[in-house]
Protein backbone atom coordinates (compact mmCIF):
# COMPACT_ATOMS: atom_id res chain seq x y z
CA UNK A 1 0.00 0.00 0.00
CA UNK A 2 2.75 2.47 0.89
CA UNK A 3 4.68 1.53 -2.24
CA UNK A 4 1.70 2.49 -4.40
CA UNK A 5 1.31 5.77 -2.54
CA UNK A 6 5.03 6.59 -2.92
CA UNK A 7 4.87 5.77 -6.63
CA UNK A 8 1.90 8.13 -7.08
CA UNK A 9 3.72 10.94 -5.29
CA UNK A 10 6.87 10.39 -7.35
CA UNK A 11 4.78 10.46 -10.54
CA UNK A 12 3.25 13.81 -9.55
CA UNK A 13 6.69 15.26 -8.76
CA UNK A 14 8.09 14.12 -12.12
CA UNK A 15 5.11 15.62 -13.94
CA UNK A 16 5.58 18.97 -12.10
CA UNK A 17 9.28 19.01 -12.97
CA UNK A 18 8.50 18.35 -16.67
CA UNK A 19 5.91 21.14 -16.70
CA UNK A 20 8.49 23.51 -15.13
CA UNK A 21 6.51 24.20 -11.96
CA UNK A 22 9.69 24.10 -9.84
CA UNK A 23 11.60 26.55 -12.05
CA UNK A 24 12.36 30.00 -10.63
CA UNK A 25 11.46 29.23 -7.02
CA UNK A 26 13.10 31.40 -4.35
CA UNK A 27 16.26 29.78 -3.03
CA UNK A 28 16.83 27.77 -6.19
CA UNK A 29 20.47 26.81 -6.53
CA UNK A 30 21.27 27.93 -2.97
CA UNK A 31 22.30 25.54 -0.22
CA UNK A 32 19.64 24.48 2.25
CA UNK A 33 20.06 26.55 5.42
CA UNK A 34 21.26 24.54 8.41
CA UNK A 35 22.41 21.60 6.30
CA UNK A 36 25.34 19.90 8.00
CA UNK A 37 24.50 21.45 11.39
CA UNK A 38 23.51 19.18 14.27
CA UNK A 39 19.78 18.50 14.54
CA UNK A 40 17.85 20.91 16.73
CA UNK A 41 14.35 19.95 17.84
CA UNK A 42 13.20 23.56 17.95
CA UNK A 43 14.63 24.62 14.59
CA UNK A 44 11.22 25.60 13.30
CA UNK A 45 10.35 27.93 16.20
CA UNK A 46 13.79 29.55 16.04
CA UNK A 47 13.46 30.14 12.32
CA UNK A 48 9.93 31.50 12.81
CA UNK A 49 11.10 33.97 15.48
CA UNK A 50 13.99 35.07 13.26
CA UNK A 51 11.85 35.38 10.13
CA UNK A 52 9.12 37.36 11.90
CA UNK A 53 11.65 39.44 13.90
CA UNK A 54 10.06 38.45 17.22
CA UNK A 55 11.96 38.56 20.52
CA UNK A 56 13.02 35.23 21.99
CA UNK A 57 11.49 36.34 25.31
CA UNK A 58 8.18 35.02 23.99
CA UNK A 59 9.46 31.50 24.66
CA UNK A 60 9.95 32.19 28.37
CA UNK A 61 7.34 31.10 30.92
CA UNK A 62 5.00 33.83 32.18
CA UNK A 63 6.75 34.57 35.50
CA UNK A 64 10.09 35.03 33.77
CA UNK A 65 8.52 37.29 31.14
CA UNK A 66 6.97 39.38 33.91
CA UNK A 67 10.23 39.56 35.84
CA UNK A 68 12.08 40.70 32.72
CA UNK A 69 9.44 43.37 32.09
CA UNK A 70 9.83 44.59 35.69
CA UNK A 71 13.58 44.90 35.13
CA UNK A 72 12.97 46.92 31.94
CA UNK A 73 10.49 49.38 33.52
CA UNK A 74 13.03 52.26 33.83
CA UNK A 75 13.92 51.97 30.14
CA UNK A 76 10.27 51.64 29.10
CA UNK A 77 9.04 54.73 30.98
CA UNK A 78 12.02 56.95 30.18
CA UNK A 79 10.47 58.31 26.96
CA UNK A 80 6.88 58.57 28.19
CA UNK A 81 5.65 62.17 28.01
CA UNK A 82 3.63 62.55 31.22
CA UNK A 83 3.46 61.28 34.77
CA UNK A 84 -0.01 59.87 34.05
CA UNK A 85 1.40 57.83 31.15
CA UNK A 86 4.03 56.41 33.52
CA UNK A 87 1.35 55.52 36.08
CA UNK A 88 -0.80 53.90 33.36
CA UNK A 89 2.13 51.79 32.14
CA UNK A 90 2.97 50.61 35.66
CA UNK A 91 -0.73 49.98 36.36
CA UNK A 92 -1.07 47.71 33.30
CA UNK A 93 2.06 45.79 34.27
CA UNK A 94 0.84 45.42 37.86
CA UNK A 95 -2.52 44.12 36.57
CA UNK A 96 -0.70 41.37 34.67
CA UNK A 97 1.46 40.54 37.70
CA UNK A 98 -1.52 40.33 40.05
CA UNK A 99 -3.39 38.14 37.56
CA UNK A 100 -0.43 35.75 37.48
CA UNK A 101 -0.11 35.81 41.28
CA UNK A 102 -3.78 34.81 41.61
CA UNK A 103 -3.41 31.88 39.23
CA UNK A 104 0.30 31.03 38.94
CA UNK A 105 1.55 28.67 36.28
CA UNK A 106 5.05 27.70 35.29
CA UNK A 107 8.06 27.82 37.57
CA UNK A 108 7.82 29.49 40.96
CA UNK A 109 9.62 32.77 40.51
CA UNK A 110 9.27 35.70 42.88
CA UNK A 111 7.49 38.50 41.02
CA UNK A 112 6.03 41.44 42.90
CA UNK A 113 3.98 44.40 41.69
CA UNK A 114 5.96 47.53 40.87
CA UNK A 115 5.76 50.54 43.18
CA UNK A 116 4.26 53.21 40.91
CA UNK A 117 5.25 56.09 43.20
CA UNK A 118 8.90 55.00 43.14
CA UNK A 119 8.88 54.74 39.32
CA UNK A 120 7.26 58.18 39.04
CA UNK A 121 9.81 59.65 41.47
CA UNK A 122 12.68 58.34 39.31
CA UNK A 123 10.92 59.52 36.14
CA UNK A 124 10.53 63.01 37.61
CA UNK A 125 14.21 63.10 38.56
CA UNK A 126 15.18 62.28 34.97
CA UNK A 127 12.69 64.75 33.47
CA UNK A 128 13.28 67.66 35.84
CA UNK A 129 14.22 70.78 33.94
CA UNK A 130 17.88 71.50 34.34
CA UNK A 131 18.31 73.93 37.19
CA UNK A 132 19.96 77.15 36.23
CA UNK A 133 23.07 77.90 38.19
CA UNK A 134 22.66 80.71 40.68
CA UNK A 135 24.18 83.95 39.47
CA UNK A 136 27.69 84.14 40.70
CA UNK A 137 27.95 87.64 42.01
CA UNK A 138 30.60 88.33 44.51
CA UNK A 139 29.11 89.45 47.78
CA UNK A 140 29.77 93.06 48.51
CA UNK A 141 31.73 93.49 51.67
CA UNK A 142 31.62 96.71 53.48
CA UNK A 143 35.02 97.52 54.82
CA UNK A 144 35.26 99.97 57.66
CA UNK A 145 38.06 102.47 57.39
CA UNK A 146 41.09 101.36 59.29
CA UNK A 147 42.43 103.35 62.14
CA UNK A 148 46.08 103.95 61.96
CA UNK A 149 47.96 101.57 64.17
CA UNK A 150 50.33 102.88 66.65
CA UNK A 151 53.28 100.98 67.82
CA UNK A 152 53.02 99.72 71.35
CA UNK A 153 56.46 100.87 72.25
CA UNK A 154 55.85 104.55 71.68
CA UNK A 155 56.34 106.42 74.91
CA UNK A 156 53.15 108.47 74.84
CA UNK A 157 51.14 105.26 74.87
CA UNK A 158 52.46 104.24 78.22
CA UNK A 159 51.28 106.16 81.11
CA UNK A 160 52.77 105.62 84.36
CA UNK A 161 50.61 106.01 87.27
Amino acid sequence: MTDAWEAAVEAQIRGAVQRGEFDGLPGMGKPIPGRGAPYDESWWIKSFLEREALPSDLLLPTPLQLRRRVEQVPDEVRDLPTEQAVRDFVGQLNTQIVAWLRNPDGPRVAVRPVNADEVVRRWRAEHAPPSLPAPTTDPVTVVAPRRPRRAWWLPWRHRSR
